[in-house]
């Protein structure tokens, strides 16, 4: 078992708390805006606070190496724009890591925008690293550099 992180950082022209509302609080957007990858986000279980367990289900056009994955809030963090979730059931648990979390920041940025920081905390199955293009979080479209959806949130 091999124990790692990675951190990936992206920039958006939307303001933190718009973006926030947007992208962590509004369970219905990323489906609408991700249709292609995302065939749906699904609240199994809460009101989208802390303890909250969601199932994302991914397209065949997502081409993952799965189908959907169950994520638990941990921190649900609104004045300073944190949000932490893990994976609980799918995705890749009991495939390739043994755990798998995520932490997304939300910051202002100097032009006005946000500047957005993804972590991702693993424990892997095997003693074997995770490899960059495992690195890049393709199924999470928050911070999926070829998805500019800036657009959607100014005018909501």
């Amino acid at each position: 078992m091999v124990a790692g992180s990675f951190t990936h950082e992206t920039t958006s022209s939307v303001a933190p708390d718009r973006l926030w509302k947007a992208a962590i609080l509004d369970h219905e957007l990323i489906p609408k805006l991700c249709s292609e990858q995302i065939a749906s986000l699904e609240l199994l279980e809460g009101d989208g606070g802390v303890g909250t367990i969601t199932k994302l289900t991914l397209t065949p056009a997502a081409n993952a190496p799965f189908s959907y994955v169950k994520e638990k809030v941990d921190v649900l963090d609104h004045e300073n724009k944190v949000y932490k979730y893990g994976a609980v059931e799918g995705g890749l648990l009991g495939v390739r890591f043994n755990s798998c979390s995520f932490e997304i920041k939300l910051a202002p940025s100097h032009e006005g925008g946000t500047i957005g920081k993804l972590i991702c905390h693993y424990d892997t199955l095997h003693e074997m690293r995770l490899i960059a293009t495992e690195k890049i979080c393709r199924y999470k479209p928050h911070f999926n550099p070829n998805i500019s959806r800036d657009e959607y949130p100014i005018n909501h």
